[in-house]
């Protein structure tokens, strides 16, 4: 008889690993094995899941339609037995984080010292650096990362959500004019920040959800939150600046929104962790903490709110 659950688990892990014998290795298992549970699988199914030759291997539409389904059912199962399994265990040991600069130095580590109060048995190791990190390579059992995105590799958490908006100092404007529309843009000063995901584009959306891109011709680029955001209320240019970091400009007028009738995509605040199977206590009572910390309308937007 078929066992469907670790069937699935096989399936979900041959298209993770792209191919037969990285996921027999990933699985501890041969790729014999791997083989027959994806055929019984599909024989069960009635339905082909792999598209496969010799050299190349591709989900077939039902294929793609169950990985999506079975990701999420494994995901679901797993972080259930974590929650039994994490709550009979104290948390203690070394926590290795990883957070960008400017949230870190801004939001995270106020709340470190309540954490070790709560949990005295956990040492702390953070390390705060804006590149994108590797979890497992690097070691880490936790990274907070801020993105649209998220990781396909490893499992994650929504903490919060940042807006985006395009700022700029009231000296900027009062020299150099409001643009009216996104097209204006090109026209201005602009500063960049080094990893954005869409490099010298802009995309900004109407209220018709219409999306309006201008390529940016920078003056500035910064790799760090706090340079662009410092260069932004000196009046250098119009920045991206996320509410996380330009909320209290906002609120006191030291930064002004630009194009207030069009907006960016907002971000996430992600916890990310190598896998949801066996997580431990430590990372568990980390992301709960954080997610705590953060519910509702998040600190850097509490302000504007009541503008």
């Amino acid at each position: 008889m078929l066992d469907r659950l670790r069937a699935l688990e096989v399936f979900v892990e041959v298209v993770k690993r792209d191919g037969f014998a990285r996921a027999a290795e990933a699985l501890d298992t041969s790729p014999a094995n791997v083989t027959r549970y994806i055929s019984d699988l599909e024989a069960h199914l009635g339905a082909r899941l792999l598209n496969r030759t010799s050299r190349k291997m591709s989900l077939t539409e039902s294929g793609e339609a169950l990985f999506e389904r079975a990701k999420s059912i494994l995901d679901e199962m797993a972080d259930a037995e974590s929650i039994v399994s994490s709550a009979t265990l104290q948390p203690r040991g070394l926590l290795r984080i990883n957070a960008p600069i400017s949230f870190g130095i801004l939001h995270l580590a106020p709340l470190w010292p309540q954490f070790m109060l709560k949990y005295p048995d956990v040492e702390l190791d953070i390390s705060l650096v804006d590149r994108v990190v590797d979890i497992v390579e690097e070691g880490y059992d936790l990274a907070i990362r801020i993105s649209r995105s998220g990781s396909s590799s490893n499992a994650a958490r929504k903490l919060a959500t940042s807006h985006n908006f395009l700022c700029a100092s009231p000296e900027y404007l009062q020299k150099y004019g409001a643009p009216t529309t996104p097209a204006d843009l090109a026209q201005h000063q602009c500063i960049g920040y080094t990893y954005a995901p869409n490099g010298d584009q802009w995309v900004l959306t109407d209220a018709n959800t219409q999306e309006h891109s201008v390529k940016i011709s920078f003056v500035m680029h910064a790799n760090n939150g706090d340079t662009i955001r410092a260069a932004a209320l000196q009046g250098v240019g119009i920045a991206r600046c996320p509410t996380f970091l330009s909320g209290e400009d906002l609120r006191t007028g030291k930064l002004v929104r630009v194009l207030p009738d069009f907006h960016l995509p907002d971000i996430d605040v992600l916890a990310l962790y190598p896998s949801r199977r066996h997580l431990s206590a430590k990372v568990r009572v980390m992301i709960d903490f954080l997610a705590n910390a953060f519910k509702g309308t998040p600190p850097w937007d509490r302000e504007l709110d009541k503008q």
